[in-house]
């Protein structure tokens, strides 16, 4: 059972549990990242304009290649 919840999936995706959780972290931070830029942008429109949505897209790309 704890095999399962912890191990499986990073196996399928060919990593240890600590490369995933390093990956995780990484990702976490740069959507952190798009949240602060998104929330500047709401108040000072012409601040980070294109900021969150790169940060999206380049983690889509990380993630939708992933296997």
């Amino acid at each position: 059972m704890l095999s399962r919840i912890f191990f499986d999936h990073p196996r399928q995706l060919n990593e240890t549990y600590f490369e995933h959780g390093q990956f995780a972290i990484r990702f976490a931070f740069k959507l952190l990242l798009a949240a602060i830029a998104a929330t500047v942008h709401a108040v000072v429109p012409s601040l980070f304009e294109r900021t969150a949505s790169r940060i999206v897209a380049d983690l889509y790309q990380k993630t939708h290649n992933r296997s």
